[in-house]
């Protein structure tokens, strides 16, 4: 309900301030079950991938925003569960499990799944190595695989502010990437990889950026371990 409400009056506006440029759009099928694997930039990035896709594109998110105590905390899990986000305790100790299992039983749905298999904003621009979860939510769930290459966002949003600013959008949808019937590969560290790079090169090539065979968390830890005069 609230997603429908947005999506007739925010979107509509969005749209008109930014006119993003979109192509592939075709590649999106209108329903059924879809990973949308991109790059990651900017916070921006997850309302301008369902904004282009124009249908719903559910995320992970802390599970603390929908159980806090109170009135608000209630409004806020109401607010959250009607964008689509859907909720996983990260601290747990089987937290990467549990966030895979979270994803397939969203795809069971007949939903849309986002993903950025960088696991963090880019602390640069650059596009860092991907983690293998994608690959494992692929072959567990059999659905399609989608990149998605944003260019802009951190522009429109950049990550060291939590204002909007004008800027162009371009979101590039590639062709779907089909690893369904593959189930057993999940059992092989070296498949895993491969189907991984493969994603990783597609979002690669629809985003231009330049590849850093790193992942982006090592990278931020460094940065600030470097700034810090008594490290």
């Amino acid at each position: 309900m609230l997603y429908r409400g947005l999506e007739l009056t925010v979107a509509p506006m969005l749209r008109a301030t930014y006119r993003p440029t979109i192509s592939g759009l075709e590649n999106v099928p209108r329903t059924g079950p879809v990973i949308i694997a991109g790059n990651h930039i900017s916070f921006a990035d997850e309302i301008f991938t369902p904004l282009a896709a124009r249908r719903q594109v559910c995320y992970l998110a802390k599970a603390e925003y929908f159980y806090s105590p109170g009135v608000r905390g209630r409004a806020m899990a109401l607010f959250f569960g009607g964008l689509g986000l859907v909720p996983v305790d990260r601290n747990a100790t089987r937290a990467a499990a549990a966030s895979v299992d979270v994803c397939v039983d969203v795809l069971r749905q007949g939903r849309a799944f986002g993903i950025y298999p960088e696991g963090t904003r880019s602390p640069d621009g650059r596009l860092y190595r991907f983690r293998t979860g994608v690959a494992r939510i692929a072959l567990r769930s059999g659905a399609p695989v989608v990149p998605v290459g944003l260019i802009g966002t951190d522009t429109v949003q950049p990550p060291d502010s939590k204002r909007w600013h004008p800027g162009r959008v371009t979101v590039n949808f590639g062709s779907p990437l089909d690893f369904s019937g593959r189930a057993e590969d999940e059992r092989s560290a070296r498949k895993l990889r491969e189907i991984t790079e493969q994603i990783r090169l597609a979002v690669q090539a629809l985003s231009g950026q330049t590849y850093v065979d790193r992942y982006g968390s090592t990278a931020k830890a460094g940065a600030v371990a470097a700034s810090d005069p008594t490290g």
